[in-house]
């Protein structure tokens, strides 16, 4: 590796060791910044999920009501018929 009579070993080590270091403060910048956007985002995506959960909360509310009162309606009603039902079974039998 010698030409004109100079080394150029000790450029390639410098140039390496340059290198090396830019890259070592890069790692740690891109580091914090990836910590800071990944901490937003999960802050952001949490929001989203705490929202969507709330939504659905309020829609299952409302259809647990309607169940309630549909449930109470037919159990009213269905006594009121077996009520009607077994009554004129009993008239409708001769006396014995």
């Amino acid at each position: 590796m010698e030409t004109n009579g100079e080394t150029k070993f000790p450029y390639f080590l410098f140039g390496l060791m340059l290198g090396a270091i830019g890259g070592w403060m890069s790692i740690l910048l891109a580091r914090k910044e990836s910590r800071d956007t990944l901490r937003e985002r999960s802050a952001q995506s949490l929001e989203y999920l705490n929202q969507q959960a709330n939504k659905l909360r309020e829609r299952t509310e409302g259809i647990v009501e309607k169940g309630k009162e549909m449930l109470s309606q037919r159990c009213c009603s269905s006594q009121a018929a077996t009520g009607n039902g077994t009554q004129a079974q009993q008239a409708a039998k001769p006396a014995n």
